[in-house]
């Protein structure tokens, strides 16, 4: 017998165990699945993987459980490196024992250590009774933990999610949601046990529930949809917070232009709405921008998008909504998007038109005060780089948050001519003055004028044309680009905050 003939018996006792454990749940469950519109965990990840770059591990763990629910390893997007873990529903409803949980943490582990990005795709019912007491074991959130703010964190909840399993959502910089996804604490059956209340997996964590609470941020109609827009969301981002993102290769769609159409977009009376939407088509490379968290606090944009080819973060009041106004729910989507985009260096554009903070005892019941500082807090500790223009208004607080305070350690600082600022508009402070026709008259004067007397005193850098908006602000980032001259120092964070 030759060398290679004495490997057989043990080669096909391997090939054996994996073949087992890629059947998932086995013919028939896995049928099931497919029926539902879905796609299995191993399709999910071929999916979102480059062709055939998948690398698996812990295929044995579970032993008769096929990979024990959790199908892990890395692979390449657009030829980057990445993590991935996805919960195998065909599989004991994808739920987690000592072996996943170890194959979790492992995913966590091998993120931070080898800087790359970790991906979870969930579809799982939490943890597996299995009467076993875990004792003294690390958890796989503990590890998580430690990677935020240092290796992008993306999930993807594609089924139902409760439990433990559904903790990784909210802790991940950016978590998008299928519309067959439900995430919760605890699903229906344990709900009704509890409490008596008798409700649907949809009415307790479905996309419209889970989007209103800010839990997940995006929602796409299925499992190809997500899966590509997870690979477009990180396609502005680097490896990790130990790199810069990545810039495209130059061409038409990344040079200098002026932008006369926003002479039409942006309307001079301060009464009138626009869509800052149609601002971002005009001013940033196209057609390529990516919103995040569209449909919760949209009275401000928080958008990914390149300007000259370089990726940057957006930050910008919405007139359409509440006036521009900024709400608790607002406040608190800017405060996560900016701590995510200065983690991993994406300069912030700010695009202030805004009132203020929206003020009514609906809105301090919310705590917009808190949440106001909170983004505050957020932009003003941001050492990546900061360029702000403001369109037509910044009121009070709203242009702090908005970061046009001055020595805020912005690259540059913008306003169009009229643009109009101070402590609160100039009707607001007459009608709380009692100012008689002729004084409010000249308060109304006075505002218009603002934006002159500040550029006088150094307020902001520079009054410009409409028409010069995208110009502006692609020399300034190419001059604050050049600031960076080496990587980064060692990262040292706290945990970007759900």
């Amino acid at each position: 017998m030759t060398n290679a003939q004495s490997w057989n018996e043990a080669l096909t006792d391997l090939d054996d165990r994996r073949q087992h454990t890629f059947a998932m749940g086995g013919p028939e469950r896995v049928a099931k699945h497919h029926g539902k519109g879905k796609l299995d965990a191993r399709a999910r990840i071929a999916h979102l993987l480059d062709p055939g770059s998948f690398q698996e591990f812990g295929t044995l763990v579970g032993g008769e459980i096929a990979a024990d629910a959790l199908v892990a390893g890395s692979g390449l997007i657009d030829g980057a490196p990445v993590m991935v873990g996805a919960e195998d529903f065909t599989t004991l409803a994808g739920t987690i024992s000592p072996g996943s949980n170890s194959k979790r943490y492992r995913l966590a582990e091998l993120a931070l250590r080898n800087k790359i990005p970790m991906i979870m795709l969930l579809e799982g019912a939490g943890f597996r009774p299995t009467g076993a007491h875990y004792g003294r074991t690390p958890t796989d959130l503990l590890a998580q933990a430690r990677c935020s703010g240092r290796v992008p964190l993306v999930s993807a909840v594609l089924g139902p999610s409760a439990g433990h399993g559904a903790l990784v959502a909210p802790i991940c910089d950016f978590a998008i949601m299928s519309n067959q996804g439900a995430i919760f604490t605890a699903g229906p059956p344990v709900v009704k046990e509890s409490t008596g209340e008798d409700i649907s997996k949809e009415d307790l964590g479905g996309p419209d529930v889970a989007l209103a609470s800010g839990v997940v941020h995006n929602v796409a109609e299925d499992d190809e949809t997500v899966l590509d827009a997870i690979r477009r969301y990180l396609s502005y981002f680097p490896s990790s917070a130990w790199s810069y993102p990545r810039s495209a290769t130059p061409d038409e769609t990344t040079e200098q232009r002026r932008t006369p159409e926003l002479l039409e977009i942006v309307a001079r009376d301060n009464r009138r709405v626009y869509d800052m939407r149609a601002v971002l088509d005009v001013v940033f490379d196209r057609p390529d921008w990516f919103e995040v968290q569209p449909d919760f606090g949209p009275a401000i944009i928080c958008a990914l998008a390149h300007l000259g080819g370089h990726p940057v973060a957006v930050v910008a009041n919405q007139p359409r909504v509440l006036a521009g106004s900024i709400d608790a729910d607002a406040a608190d989507k800017a405060a996560h998007f900016i701590a995510v985009a200065d983690s991993f260096h994406l300069p912030i554009v700010f695009l202030a038109d805004n009132p203020g903070m929206l003020p009514g005892s609906a809105s301090e019941s919310s705590g917009v005060l808190r949440s106001g500082a909170r983004m505050f807090a957020a932009q003003t500790a941001a050492t990546t780089l900061k360029l702000h223009v403001t369109l037509r208004k910044a009121f009070g607080f709203g242009s702090m948050v908005m970061s046009l305070l001055g020595y805020d350690d912005q690259v540059a600082t913008f306003a169009y001519p009229g643009a109009t600022m101070g402590a609160m508009s100039a009707a607001a402070l007459s009608r709380a003055s009692n100012a008689e026709q002729d004084l409010a008259a000249q308060l109304r004067e006075m505002e218009l004028q603002a934006s002159y007397f500040s550029a006088e005193h150094m307020g902001f850098d520079e009054m410009i044309d409409p028409r010069e908006t995208r110009n502006a602000l692609l020399v300034a980032l190419q001059r604050g680009l050049h600031s960076r001259q080496q990587v980064p120092e060692p990262v040292s964070r706290t945990v970007i905050t759900p």
